[in-house]
């Protein structure tokens, strides 16, 4: 029989390894059960939420593309579509296919540097890219490869492919030539055999079975794979406009962490995330997703956390299989960005970042100048969702020396491919005056 000592531990990850940002775990086990747990996110935040009020709306989609170098093409499409929608803005059916083709870029580069050099060494027994590296050279080199071909579509469409620069309300500052697109198709069919590759790859992998009862929340459009439009959908039933956001999810603050928790109303922690959107519209990713989905034996849609990264690697084939496609069909907008005019008013929008939805909220006057922002990012979202998972860990953890606790909390985490910069808010401010 055990001792009591023994079934009583503190697991303190101080520096969480292999994500995007700073965060530490926290875990105290009594008597073999949970006695504590926080998921700590302590990176200061940036205030991006505060100083964007003042700002001509103008200003906000580069402003914003400074939140993460990552996903910026995220932060800048939910920015555009929430203004937008505030200022009556129509768009040209080529202008949106172009942001179509801009995320792509994005989910492409992001999502390979997670499955590639993030989170494949954790099933690969190996400490890092540079040690998995040496065992398994020709997959770090596929992941490159394909890590090319999207910033080569984020470079095109916005300039440059860290914080680009192109996409302003309307639009775009300018609209690329057919013959500058057609250049990246050699650069995207080689990019999308590798892809292919890289889904049979990690679906190899022992991914251990941790089926949950999960909501999973993400977009959802009944014509094409959702990303910058559609309704937000959940698997227990939520179906509403992306403007209703607030009336079936909230936000608040916890003790230990810079980011803010979201639930769903009246239930509680949710998933927002590749996994979410392949099984909320497994049916949109055309034939040849689909096709290769079924290659991998994994049932979709299905509640397994540790499915997400074969979810990654299927959304980045998707990805360039419709990044051709645009390309293909591509005729110039007549001009690069629709004309607008400010009003005051609130506008409001949800896009698919690689992490999952990114909620945009801005209040204008009538010239057209912020007087408030809110940004909901994924990885806050996923917060608490993340925190049940470990919740579910708790007996295996007590059985494992600090080292190897401390990978099995990791790889949970990481499933999530948090971006904890993205993720830190403005707390709220409580002053008592006597």
């Amino acid at each position: 029989m055990p001792s009591r000592e023994k079934k009583s531990r503190t697991i303190q990850v101080g520096y969480l390894t292999r994500v995007e940002g700073e965060g530490a775990l926290h875990l105290t086990i009594r008597d073999g059960k949970l006695a504590d747990i926080r998921f700590q996110i302590f990176e200061p935040p940036r205030f991006f939420e505060a100083f964007l009020r003042g700002r001509h709306a103008s200003e906000v989609p580069d402003i914003n593309a400074r939140i993460c170098g990552i996903c910026p093409v995220a932060y800048q499409m939910s920015t555009v579509h929430a203004l937008e929608r505030l200022f009556g803005v129509e768009i040209h059916p080529s202008v949106r296919d172009l942001r179509r083709l801009y995320y792509c870029g994005e989910w492409i580069e992001s999502h390979t540097l997670h499955v590639h050099m993030l989170a494949a060494p954790d099933f690969l027994g190996c400490e890092s890219v540079v040690t998995m590296a040496e065992k398994h050279r020709d997959a770090v080199e596929r992941g490159l490869r394909i890590k090319k071909a999207g910033n080569a579509i984020i470079e095109a469409l916005g300039g440059r492919s860290v914080h680009p620069v192109g996409a302003c309300i309307g639009g775009f500052t300018r609209a690329p030539r057919p013959d500058e697109l057609t250049r990246l198709r050699d650069l995207l069919l080689r990019a999308r055999d590798d892809a292919a590759e890289a889904v049979r790859w990690v679906a190899g992998f022992d991914l251990p079975d941790r089926s949950a009862d999960i909501e999973f929340v993400a977009l959802h459009h009944a014509d094409e794979y959702a990303m910058n439009e559609g309704r937000i959908a959940s698997s227990k039933g939520i179906d509403c406009m992306q403007e209703a956001f607030d009336e079936h999810f909230q936000e608040q603050q916890v003790s230990y962490s810079n980011a803010l928790h979201a639930r769903v109303k009246g239930r509680g922690p949710y998933f927002v995330g590749p996994l979410a959107r392949v099984n909320l519209n497994f049916e949109q990713l055309g034939k040849d997703t689909i096709a290769l989905a079924r290659q991998t034996a994994i049932p979709w849609p299905n509640s397994n956390p540790y499915t997400s990264i074969v979810a990654r690697a299927l959304e980045v084939f998707y990805a360039l299989s419709e990044a051709i496609r645009i390309i293909d069909f591509y005729q110039p907008p007549p001009k690069p960005a629709a004309d607008w005019q400010p009003r005051a008013g609130v506008g409001r929008a949800v896009t698919e970042a690689p992490r999952g939805a990114l909620y945009h909220s801005y209040e204008t006057d009538e010239r057209g100048l912020i007087r408030a922002a809110r940004i909901v990012p994924p990885t806050s979202q996923n917060q608490a969702r993340m925190e049940e998972d470990l919740r579910a860990l708790v007996h295996e953890v007590l059985a494992l020396n600090q080292a190897a606790a401390t990978r099995l909390c990791e790889t949970a985490i990481r499933n999530y491919d948090p971006c904890i910069s993205c993720s830190t808010h403005f707390l709220k401010l409580e002053v008592e005056r006597l």
